[in-house]
C-alpha cells in the first residue's frame, strides 16, 4: 500500500499544479450546487399560478410530492429535479483528473521513469484511480450537504425539506455516486492510456456524461420518474459496467506498448 500511497500524494500534487485540472475539480462542484440553491430561492419567492403547475402537471405526478400545495411542489419539484446535477459531479471530476494522469505524464516526460519502476500496473492503476475517485466522491458528498444547509433555509415548509433527504437521493449520493466515480474513471484510465493528447483525453472521457443528460432531460420533461427504484436499477447497472470497464483497462493498459506507441 506504500506504493500506491504514494503515486495518489504524486498524482495530487500535480493536480494542484495543473491549473486547468484543479479548477474542474473546484469549480464544477461550486457551480453544480449553486444551480439548485439558486431555483430554491427564486422558487421560494416567485408568485405560483394555474399556468405553471399545468406545465408541470406530468412531473408532479411523482409521488414525492403528494399532499403538497402549489408552491411546495413546484419548489420540490424543480429543486429535486436539479439535483440530478450532483451525480455529474462524480463524472466530470474524476474523468478530468484520470484523462490527465497517463497521457499528461507522457507529454512532461515524467511516465516513462514511472513505468520503469518495480510498482505493478496494479499498484498503478489504483493509485491513479484513488486519485482521481476520492476528490470526486468528497466533492460530491461536500456540496450536497452544502445544499442540504440552503435547502434548510429556503425551503418553504418541512414537506419541501423532506424531498432533499429521501431515501432515494440517500441511495443516488451514497451508492450511485461512488460507482459512478468509479465508472468515470476506468474510462478516464482507457482513454488517457489510448491517445497522446490531454485535450482529446479529457474530451472523448467526457462523453460518459451524455447518458445522465438524457436522464435529466427525461426528468424535466416529465416522462421519467424519480424514485428508489430507479436509482437501485440505475447502480445495478452502472456496478455491471465498472467490472467491464475495470477489466478492459487492466487488459489495455501495456507498459511496452504505450512507450513504443508513443516514442
Amino acid at each position: 500500500m506504500k506504493a500506491v500511497r504514494t503515486i495518489i500524494l504524486k498524482e495530487w500534487a500535480d493536480i494542484r499544479r495543473n491549473k486547468l485540472v484543479f479548477s474542474v475539480v473546484i469549480g464544477v462542484p461550486l457551480l453544480m450546487v449553486l444551480i439548485p440553491v439558486v431555483m430554491l430561492f427564486i422558487m421560494s419567492r416567485a408568485p405560483v399560478d394555474s399556468r405553471d403547475l399545468e406545465e408541470l402537471s406530468r412531473m408532479l405526478q411523482n409521488t414525492l410530492f403528494t399532499g403538497m400545495d402549489g408552491r411546495e411542489a413546484l419548489q420540490a419539484a424543480m429543486a429535486s429535479n436539479f439535483m440530478i446535477l450532483f451525480l455529474m459531479m462524480p463524472l466530470m471530476v474524476p474523468v478530468t483528473i484520470a484523462a490527465y494522469s497517463i497521457v499528461g505524464e507522457k507529454i512532461t516526460r515524467s511516465l516513462e521513469p514511472l513505468l520503469a519502476t518495480p510498482v505493478s500496473t496494479a499498484q498503478l492503476l489504483l493509485g491513479k484511480g484513488l486519485a482521481a475517485a476520492l476528490p470526486g466522491i468528497v466533492m460530491t458528498w461536500f456540496s450536497y450537504a452544502v445544499f442540504l444547509v440552503f435547502a434548510r433555509l429556503f425551503a418553504v415548509s418541512d414537506r419541501v425539506f423532506s424531498v432533499f433527504v429521501n431515501p432515494m437521493w440517500l441511495i443516488a449520493m451514497f451508492v450511485l455516486s461512488p460507482l459512478l466515480t468509479v465508472m468515470a474513471v476506468n474510462v478516464g484510465i482507457i482513454v488517457s492510456s489510448r491517445t497522446s493528447d490531454p485535450r482529446a483525453a479529457e474530451q472523448l472521457g467526457s462523453l460518459i456524461i451524455l447518458p445522465l443528460m438524457v436522464l435529466f432531460i427525461g426528468v424535466m420533461a416529465g416522462f421519467i420518474m424519480l424514485s428508489s427504484t430507479t436509482f437501485w436499477l440505475s447502480s445495478l447497472i452502472v456496478l455491471v459496467l465498472d467490472a467491464g470497464l475495470l477489466y478492459l483497462g487492466v487488459t489495455l493498459f501495456q507498459r511496452e506498448t504505450i512507450l513504443t506507441r508513443w516514442k
